[in-house]
């Protein structure tokens, strides 16, 4: 298969331990942001839902700007702030015209270095989170990955909503957030990740300009989180009250640094990814019509990870979808795909990350997320070499290992 050939990613690390990732592009949009290793898993236990709390508290007031001025700032130019929290990095980034670079590096860096939580924009961002966790608790398709999660990592902080508990939040006062931010935002924590048209020498200038004037704060406590023991074969059913039954079937996956979770991924693929030939999609909605979608996807994290399987069906169904569920897992843990079948699945992926990291946003966070964790950006040449060093072998091995009904746990919403 042929790979275009692309720019590869300029990467330095400033005094203050912040690293960097720039890669120059065509067009006159750019984007850069923040990757930050901090997320709920650094959360206390009665800090639960403070990281993504904090995450928007950033943009409520800094020592020089209100809340109204970091608003407009960029939308003032027709660009954008954004943010986001996950279980472990916060991101917060921006998308605007070349020509407001130094706009959005310059406000990006205030957002993050000089927030002041303070107390009034506390009190109206509770309940903006509030309204949000109420929203989210009425979407079940969404919140039974959440209590998947928690199901899989019980009381492991690995495990906990992103946004937390109300009777949490509640209590956080402008020291809570203080406390949080000391605790987990240092210098060596941080990349600073960019993606346009600007050749490296200017933005250079610009980042050392804004960002490389932060004094360093580098992490003296380096022992790891406690590694998370997820359980296994677990079965739970909760009433929701829903019309349908909303079903999550899954294991434990390989984590970041396991060169196995590239297999999983690619097995996960097959198995329900987005193509509507997927096989889960074929056997539960084209040949049955039992379900309107069907997926399954994998979630690595830095020492453990998450294989799920999600379908939503008609509550007298549920019993019917999970025999030709476990169907399908049988036929990947027992037969190998033939030379055409992995040759075809390893071709289906390599068109949907092509696509993919045609999307600026979707590449400029990866190149967040690799610089954070490995210190490096794989190309997609890199990337394909390591899709094609699975066999039909191997992928069975993966297979017997992660797709085992007897290991797998099941969550349903009826």
């Amino acid at each position: 298969m042929i790979i275009s050939s692309e720019v590869r990613p300029l990467t330095f690390t400033l005094s203050n331990g912040i690293r960097v990732i720039h890669k120059q592009c065509q067009g006159n949009v750019s984007c850069c942001g923040f990757a930050v290793n901090v997320g709920t898993r650094q959360e206390l236990d009665f800090e639960c839902g403070i990281a993504h709390f904090t995450e928007h508290l950033l943009f409520k007031g800094t020592t020089k700007r209100h809340a109204h001025h970091i608003l407009n700032r960029m939308e003032n130019v027709g660009g954008e702030l954004n943010a986001y929290t996950t279980k472990e990095e916060t991101y917060v980034y921006s998308f605007f015209l070349q020509e407001d670079y130094e706009r959005a590096v310059e406000l990006l860096s205030d957002l993050l270095f000089h927030s002041t939580f303070p107390d009034e924009e506390i009190e109206k961002e509770r309940d903006v989170i509030l309204d949000e966790i109420n929203s989210y608790e009425d979407t079940p398709s969404e919140l039974i990955f959440d209590d998947y999660e928690d199901l899989l990592f019980a009381g492991h902080s690995l495990g906990r909503r992103i946004m937390g508990k109300p009777s949490c939040l509640k209590k956080f006062k402008n020291q809570s957030f203080v406390d949080f931010y000391t605790r987990n935002y240092f210098t060596d924590r941080i990349v600073f990740f960019s993606q346009s048209p600007m050749e490296l020498k200017k933005a250079k200038h610009l980042v050392d300009k804004y960002i490389g004037c932060i004094p360093a704060r580098i992490q003296q406590d380096v022992s790891v989180n406690n590694v998370p023991k997820p359980q296994y074969g677990v079965r739970k059913m909760v009433n929701k009250d829903t019309h349908q039954a909303h079903v999550i079937y899954g294991n434990k996956n390989y984590s970041l640094f396991d060169d196995k979770r590239v297999g999983m991924y690619l097995l996960s693929n097959i198995l329900g990814g987005p193509g509507m030939n997927s096989r889960l999609n074929v056997a539960l909605r084209e040949r049955t019509g039992l379900v309107y979608s069907v997926e399954s996807n994998v979630t690595s994290y830095t020492d453990s990870g998450v294989f799920a399987i999600y379908f939503g069906t008609d509550l007298k169904q549920t019993d019917r979808c999970m025999k030709l569920v476990e169907k399908e897992l049988k036929k990947m843990r027992e037969t190998k795909l033939t030379a055409i079948q992995l040759h075809a699945a390893k071709k289906q992926l390599y068109g949907q990350m092509m696509i993919s990291s045609e999307n600026k946003e979707s590449q400029s966070l990866s190149m967040g997320k690799s610089m954070l964790h490995f210190n490096r950006y794989d190309s997609m040449e890199e990337v394909v070499r390591k899709v094609e060093s699975f066999t039909s072998e191997s992928l069975l091995e993966i297979a017997n290992e992660v797709l085992d009904t007897q290991t797998m746990s099941l969550l349903i919403y009826k």
